[in-house]
C-alpha cells in the first residue's frame, strides 16, 4: 500500500512498536470518521487528533423563526445547490496535518458534498494556491452525510500555525437547504456560483450572515495539549456588535502567554446566543448538547460552564398569552443546579475537568425581578459551595457594580445591562485561575 510505504519512510528511525502504533492511527484517520465519544483526557504518546477550532451549531429553521430571522437568509436563496461555500477558520494550534468536520446535524435530508478543498488563507475568501489540498472522504472526493450526523474528512498534510487561517471550500450539486449553521465569527463565510473549490479567489462572492456546515478542524500532534471548551450562552459566545470580542479568545491569549514550553493550548467557544440549560429554545438545551458540543471535541481536557441566565429570564413568559409555562417547566434554582450537576457528572464520566461559572448580574434588564434575583443568588451560592468540582470562576464578582452588586459594572456594560463589553470579557478571562487549567 502507498500509505504504508509513506508512513514507513517517515518513521524509519523509530522502534518497530512505535511504527506499528503510528501506522494504525494513520489508517484510522483516513476513512470517513463519524463523530463518536472516546476516552478523555488522553495522554499524548504518538500522534493524536486535537481540536484546534470548533463551533456549536444550531438549526437554521429556529434562527429564521426568531425575531429578525429574515436577516439570516441569503439573497441567492436558502439553498446551496449549484454553489461553492467557502469559510475561513482561525486556528489555535500548530500542526503538520489537519482534518475538517462537516455537519448535517439539523438537516432533514442527506447532505452531499460534491467536491471540497482546504488551503491556508491569505485574507477574506482568498487562499494561497501552493497550499491547496483536495479533501477526500474515505479516499473519495465526494461524500454524503446522513441527516443528524457529522463526518470528518480524511487527514491532509498541510502545515499550519496557531493564529493562521484555513479556508475550507465545498461545492454542492444537489438540493442543499440551509440547515446546520453557527453564529460564531460572523463575516467568515461566502457563496459563489458553480464549482470554485480550486479557485484561489471567488468571483462575485456573496457573504452569508451565518456560517454553514463546517463545524470543526483538528490537527494531528504529538504534543501535550490542553483543550478547553467554553460552554454557555451569548455571554460566552460574545457579540459582533461593537467588536466586543469574547472571553474565550482572551483566555486563549492568556494561556498561550503563560504556557510551559512544549505544551500547547486550545480554547473552543461553544457558546450559543439565547441558549438555555434546561429547555430547548435558540439551540438545543445545554443538557442535551453538552455531550456533542463539549465532550466529543477531540482530546478535550477541560470545560468551563456558564449557564443559567436565560433559564432565569424565562420566567418572563410565565403569563405571556400563547407562551404560558406549565408548572413543571418553570425554572427554579433547584432545577438549574440539578442541571449543572448533571453536566458535571457527564464530564467526570469522560475524565474531563470542570470549572463552573457564577451567573452574572442583570438588574435593569427585562429579565430582572426580585424573584429572579433571588433565584440567581441561590444558584450562585450553590456554585460557590461546591467542593467536588475542579474549580469555580466567579464571573458574578468580576462583572458586578461595586455600588450595586445586582447590576453589571458600568465599565463592563455593552449598553443593554446584560452582555459584557470588550473590557467585561477581559475581566471574565482574568477571573479564571490558570492553575486550574494546567492540571
Amino acid at each position: 500500500m502507498k500509505l504504508v510505504s509513506i508512513w514507513a519512510e517517515r518513521l524509519r528511525d523509530v522502534t518497530v512498536a512505535h511504527w506499528v502504533a503510528a501506522l494504525c492511527l494513520a489508517v484510522l484517520a483516513v476513512g470517513v470518521q463519524a463523530v463518536t465519544p472516546d476516552d478523555h483526557p488522553r495522554q499524548p504518546a504518538e500522534a493524536h487528533w486535537v481540536a484546534s477550532w470548533a463551533v456549536a451549531p444550531v438549526d437554521f429553521t429556529e434562527m429564521a423563526a426568531a425575531p429578525g430571522g429574515a436577516n439570516y437568509s441569503s439573497p441567492a436563496g436558502n439553498d446551496l445547490r449549484g454553489q461553492t461555500l467557502r469559510q475561513k477558520v482561525e486556528l489555535s494550534l500548530d500542526g503538520e496535518r489537519i482534518r475538517i468536520r462537516f455537519s448535517n446535524r439539523f438537516g432533514k435530508t442527506p447532505l452531499r458534498i460534491a467536491a471540497a478543498s482546504a488551503a491556508r488563507g491569505t485574507g477574506a475568501d482568498a487562499f494561497s494556491p501552493t497550499t491547496l489540498r483536495v479533501l477526500r472522504f474515505g479516499g473519495r472526493t465526494t461524500m454524503t452525510i446522513a441527516p443528524g450526523a457529522d463526518a470528518w474528512s480524511d487527514g491532509i498534510d498541510l502545515p499550519v500555525q496557531a493564529g493562521q487561517t484555513v479556508v475550507v471550500s465545498a461545492f454542492f450539486d444537489r438540493t442543499t437547504p440551509f440547515a446546520t449553521v453557527s453564529m460564531l465569527e460572523p463575516g467568515a463565510t461566502w457563496v459563489a456560483p458553480g464549482n470554485a473549490v480550486m479557485a484561489p479567489k471567488l468571483k462575485n462572492p456573496s457573504p452569508l450572515v451565518l456560517n454553514q456546515i463546517v463545524t470543526g478542524l483538528d490537527v494531528l500532534t504529538t504534543k501535550s495539549v490542553r483543550t478547553v471548551v467554553a460552554f454557555g450562552d451569548s455571554i460566552t459566545m460574545g457579540t459582533s456588535e461593537g467588536n466586543f470580542g469574547a472571553y474565550p479568545d482572551m483566555l486563549a491569549t492568556r494561556l498561550r502567554d503563560t504556557q510551559r514550553e512544549g505544551q500547547d493550548v486550545a480554547v473552543l467557544n461553544a457558546g450559543i446566543g439565547g441558549n438555555r440549560l434546561l429547555a430547548n429554545g435558540l439551540g438545543p438545551s445545554g443538557l442535551s448538547r453538552f455531550e456533542l458540543d463539549a465532550l466529543r471535541q477531540s482530546s478535550v481536557t477541560h470545560a468551563i460552564i456558564l449557564m443559567g441566565t436565560n433559564d432565569i429570564g424565562r420566567t418572563l413568559f410565565a403569563k405571556v398569552p400563547g407562551a404560558e409555562l406549565k408548572p413543571r417547566d418553570m425554572p427554579t434554582a433547584e432545577r438549574i443546579t440539578e442541571g449543572l450537576e448533571q453536566l458535571v457528572k457527564q464530564a467526570r464520566a469522560k475524565g474531563v475537568k470542570v470549572l463552573l461559572g457564577t451567573v452574572p448580574p442583570f438588574r435593569n434588564t427585562p429579565y430582572w425581578s426580585e424573584g429572579n434575583e433571588a433565584m440567581r443568588e441561590a444558584v450562585n451560592r450553590w456554585i460557590r459551595g461546591q467542593q467536588d468540582i475542579d474549580g469555580v470562576v466567579d464571573f458574578d464578582a468580576a462583572l458586578r457594580d461595586p455600588a450595586d452588586p445586582k447590576a453589571l459594572n458600568p465599565l463592563f456594560d455593552s449598553g443593554d445591562h446584560l452582555h459584557p463589553n470588550k473590557a467585561g470579557h477581559a475581566a471574565m478571562a482574568t477571573a479564571i485561575d490558570l492553575r486550574e487549567l494546567q492540571e
